[in-house]
């Protein structure tokens, strides 16, 4: 008989710290204990808290260990699983009132009870390689209510009402897509996800089909009778085969349960599903240039109109949804327009799930209701800017959003503010940089990013781009004036302006909002020719103050040898030397160094 579950994130994160021998380690260890039959074991997908990784939950107890090695697995067994002991060394930790640190359970942890987990729900909990959990948690009741009590009319009315907007960044309503295929009567239609996530440090939907690959398969179905489509892709890069993998084990069970194929549920209607696999082009994430991707043609965006709805995929009626949205779909069904209708904001209905990352605390997935201010995300959840750095910027909406300061702090996260902030929802990733981080070298890195990625079917993008990076490049090497500034934003609005598809026109967002934001930095680097946070090296001079301790840290860690010194003697840096890796200003404990 059962009587504990562990749970060791799998998601790709932690399976990267080495989480599959952690529980090969459990399995052993409880075969040696002759407790294989009391304590089950499985891995989930993520639990969010990627920071903490590798990360096990012992259940019932609801205890939440971090940076678990495999060498700590025989101790939780041998004191937690036989006497009870909890090892309070392993476990979760948080300071309370009285600045202490205490154990926090993982329902009690800040960083979980200030979200509210709908797309992620099952993440974290259920084993994404079993069918028989995800039933468990009520997984294909919502397809079978659909099948049996709903007109496909119904079900588009349903999702109009819950005002779920699309989560891949346009922000359309879902219903209403729903509905414009829907009028397209008559011959085949095609169902489509898009799980093609390219956003640099973003991870949201690949999370979601590593965790709970069921609920969209769901949600797919469901879209399909709604829309009379009898086949659906789910498009999706090949450079997560963890996703793919467990996608596929899920569509596997999903026919050999019936749930897939001919009439399911006995109800008539007929469904089946494929994997496509893209080569990872970011401009695929737009839907036309994702639709001539799986139609085996070069992935490049169309004119619209005609949009996919009345002419997608091999002409015909197309609804595309990303991964998120579909995610959504189940429990929209389950709990009601109204229910969802009810979370987030006027305009902006629901939860949002973010990838947090860069300059921040607790580093990972998090999902919050919509209207939910950047500073709560940041500080309340995301655990502040680590090493007592001040923050700087956020970038939302990954390279085609923008930067938001200080300032916007107590903004709410919605498709409308954040786009009059000058940024933009996008898919759901938050960047966070501190005083170290140099705008404008930021700017020039989504820069660099999007003429990579550029399809280069239209003149604006394809040399637009090109050419406000090298005008970036131009002002970090200190070989701009204003003049170049002027031109810059010139040729920014112009490309925004008429570039053909999403990729083009958002493509200067990062630049426009560094300007408005921090517009002194610009000036710094073309009339001071200096880079105050030390990052465009052409800028930058390294020198050790008076107030140097001769500890001999930045001596040790500097690669190059180019510095000198005794113990407790002031050092020195020969410029000639040094190659600007900013290893000794990190390093120094007194912040002796500066950049000069």
């Amino acid at each position: 008989m059962l009587r504990t579950q562990i749970v060791i994130c799998g998601g790709t994160g932690c399976l990267s710290s080495k989480s599959q021998l952690i529980k090969d380690e459990f399995d052993k260890v409880l075969k040696e204990f002759h407790l294989e039959d009391e304590v089950y074991v499985y891995m989930s997908g993520c639990f969010g808290l990627c920071e903490k990784g590798p990360v096990v939950i012992v259940y019932p107890d609801q205890v939440f260990y971090v940076h678990i090695t495999k060498d700590d697995v025989y101790e939780i067994v041998g004191e937690h699983i036989v006497k009870g002991n909890i090892v309070s060394k392993l476990e979760y930790k948080e300071k309370d009132e009285n600045n202490k640190y205490v154990r926090k359970t993982f329902e009690e942890m800040t960083f979980y009870m200030s979200q509210q987990r709908i797309a992620l729900r099952n993440c974290g909990i259920i084993s994404p390689y079993s069918i028989y959990e995800y039933i468990a948690r009520d997984g294909y009741f919502a397809l079978e209510d659909v099948l049996s009590n709903y007109t496909p009319e119904e079900v588009v009315d349903t999702i109009i009402k819950s005002g779920l907007r699309g989560r891949g960044g346009g922000g359309f309503s879902t219903g209403l897509k729903w509905k414009f295929t829907a009028a397209n009567k008559g011959g085949v239609s095609y169902v489509v996800c898009n799980a093609d996530e390219g956003d640099p440090g973003a991870f949201m939907d690949r999370a979601i089909l590593e965790g709970d690959p069921h609920s969209v398969i769901e949600a797919m179905i469901i879209n399909g009778y709604a829309v009379s489509s009898h086949q659906g892709y789910v498009y999706i890069r090949a450079e997560y085969p963890l996703a793919i993998r467990r996608l596929e084990n899920a569509i596997k069970d999903a026919y050999k349960h019936g749930l897939l194929g001919k009439n399911i549920f006995n109800s008539g209607f007929d469904f089946d599903l494929e994997v496509r696999l893209g080569a990872g082009a970011f401009v695929c994430g737009e839907e036309t240039a994702l639709i001539s991707s799986i139609e085996g043609n070069r992935g490049m965006p169309r004119i619209k109109p005609p949009f996919p709805a009345s002419e997608g995929l091999w002409g015909r009626p197309t609804v595309i949804n990303n991964v998120e949205t579909y995610a959504n779909i189940p429990i929209i069904i389950r709990k009601g327009a109204e229910w969802f209708s009810s979370i987030g904001t006027e305009k902006s209905k629901g939860t949002k799930v973010f990838a947090i990352g860069g300059k921040i605390q607790n580093t990972g997935l998090i999902e919050v209701p919509m209207g939910t201010t950047l500073k709560h995300v940041i500080y309340d959840i995301g655990g502040g800017v680590p090493k007592n750095r001040k923050f700087k910027a956020i970038q939302t909406g990954g390279p085609s959003g923008g930067c938001l300061t200080e300032k916007d702090l107590d903004t709410p996260i919605d498709y409308d503010t954040l786009t009059n902030k000058g940024s933009m929802m996008g898919s759901g990733g938050l960047i966070v940089m501190d005083e170290d981080n140099c705008m404008v070298d930021v700017a020039k890195f989504y820069m660099e990013f999007i003429v990579e990625e550029s399809c280069g079917k239209c003149t604006p993008c394809r040399e637009g781009t090109r050419r406000l990076y090298e005008l970036l490049e131009k002002i970090t090497e200190g070989k701009g004036t204003l003049e170049t500034l002027a031109e810059l934003k010139k040729l920014a609005i112009d490309v925004k302006d008429t570039s053909l598809c999403g990729l083009g026109q958002s493509a200067p967002n990062p630049i426009l909002s560094t300007l408005e934001n921090f517009y002194d930095e610009y000036v710094e680097h073309v009339v001071d020719k200096k880079c105050r946070a030390g990052v465009c090296k052409s800028l930058t001079k390294l020198l050790i103050t008076d107030a140097c301790i001769g500890c001999t840290r930045c001596k040790q860690n500097c690669p190059v040898g180019a510095i000198s010194g005794e113990r407790k003697e002031l050092h020195y840096i020969d410029q000639e030397a040094c190659i600007k890796c900013n290893i000794c200003f990190t390093s120094c404990p007194v912040k002796a160094i500066v950049h000069v």
